[in-house]
């Protein structure tokens, strides 16, 4: 098996090259790793190869996007057949109102949608739409919670204990964001109705809606509790305030996404990644009086929306065979590899002594190297010594052949079969045995 970084010399002579043409060799800071990360060359089913020609089981998918892992037949075709035809115009095709009939079939809360070319991009135009439909500022949103690289959504998104004080309490993620920016956000704590309600009674007049994601990634990757969304749906709109579900990635939980698991009826929903089959997408629906804010037929709309790919065919066509194959039976197989995973991996953090446990739903879970009760961002928030066994955790998963997010995120992908799955955890309980022998 590969052992980073040492088996991988092709890929670090291309990180030198990158850095002269890329700030610190990257595009992607998600991508980072010290003193290098690998540079993929093919992917093949649940598997991916790097330059060097090491394999390994693809348990972070391109961030959640791939959901059916490499080279899925009726993906390919679809590709393929639409290529002689063109990629993008400056015209609608039949394939976009396709996606979206499909789209819309699975999502009983949304009457129409539109599409964008990111997940960032779906979150950004969800955020607008709520403004444009309330005439209000302020959106409320989960403190850690990750919705994209949109000035407002990352609001609070890496805040830490030198700038926590109380709750809400909005902290900049990058340099330079306007105070308007924060003053426009309020960050509240997860899974706290009492929280929600306080901020809504001192603000529910000037906030358009509140932005969730019901099992978000970088805050924990912890489900929201049933109660807590059914509560921030009564408490928005009694405020006459939206509720934004984000399925950038939670889509990937159900035929029907996370809200189809909760039986949550948001007002708008973002959506991304899986729709579009690994090509660019991003996509924002919801009830048509919302949607309407973009209806350019009377003239100029609240909330013109415009994207020179946007809804180009090469993905919409992708997308939509993507999703015609991502069937129930689909879902169900995922959801026994997740709990097979989950399950194997609490036993190993237990077997091998260490402080740590395994979250998730579905064909998603997560490792946090602590044994306190996970309920928000702040109760997850690693410290040095967490900090240092993620990083061994995940290094030491890349010298066994298994890829995943250096933050302790694992997807899974509908090409891999139980023995898959009982290699990969094999491969965790080695690392955890090794990260044990060091603590």
């Amino acid at each position: 098996m590969p052992h980073y970084p040492d088996a991988m010399p092709l890929s670090k002579t291309l990180f030198e090259r990158a850095r002269r043409v890329m700030p610190g060799g990257n595009t992607r800071t998600t991508v980072f790793v010290d003193p290098f990360p690998i540079y993929a060359s093919k992917g093949e089913g649940c598997r991916v190869w790097d330059v060097d020609g090491n394999v390994y089981y693809d348990c972070i998918n391109n961030f959640t996007a791939m959901i059916h892992g490499y080279r899925q037949p009726d993906v390919a075709a679809a590709v393929v057949d639409q290529l002689p035809f063109g990629t993008a115009f400056g015209a609608p095709t039949v394939s976009e109102i396709e996606l979206a009939e499909l789209l819309v079939e699975r999502l009983p809360s949304v009457d129409q949608i539109r599409f964008a070319n990111s997940g960032t991009e779906g979150v950004m135009m969800a955020i607008k739409a709520a403004r444009a439909f309330t005439e209000r500022p302020k959106i409320v949103k989960i403190e850690g919670a990750y919705h994209g690289s949109y000035d407002f959504a990352e609001v609070s998104l890496d805040s830490s204990p030198a700038n926590w004080g109380d709750l809400p309490n909005s902290t900049p993620y990058a340099r330079g964001t306007p105070r308007g920016v924060l003053d426009d956000v309020i960050a509240v704590p997860f899974n706290d109705i009492e929280a929600l309600r306080a901020v809504f009674a001192a603000h529910g007049d000037t906030i358009a809606g509140v932005l969730i994601d019901p099992m978000p990634n970088r805050a924990g990757l912890i489900p929201a509790r049933q109660d807590y969304l059914r509560a921030m749906v009564g408490i928005a709109h009694a405020a006459g305030a939206l509720v934004i579900f984000d399925e950038v990635i939670s889509f990937r939980l159900g035929y029907s996404g996370a809200q189809g698991l909760w039986d949550i009826t948001p007002d708008l929903t973002a959506l991304g990644k899986i729709i579009g089959g690994g090509f660019p997408v991003g996509a924002v629906g919801g009830r048509a009086d919302i949607m309407a804010v973009f209806d350019p037929t009377r003239g100029k709309p609240a909330l013109p929306h415009g994207g020179t790919f946007t809804a180009n065919p090469v993905t919409m066509r992708a997308g939509l065979a993507a999703m015609r194959v991502l069937t129930k039976e689909s879902f169900a197989h995922l959801d026994h590899l997740g709990t097979l995973l989950r399950d194997g991996v609490a036993t190993s953090l237990g077997r091998h002594g260490l402080a740590g446990q395994c979250v998730g739903l579905g064909s998603l879970f997560k490792v946090h190297f602590t044994s306190h009760p996970v309920t928000d961002y702040r109760s997850v928030y690693p410290g040095q010594a967490e900090r240092r066994k993620l990083d061994a955790f995940h290094k030491g998963l890349l010298g066994r052949g298994v890829l995943s997010a250096s933050y302790g995120l694992f997807a899974l992908s509908t090409p891999m079969t139980e023995e898959d799955a009982r290699n990969i955890l094999q491969a965790i309980d080695e690392t955890l045995g090794d990260i044990a022998g060091q603590s």
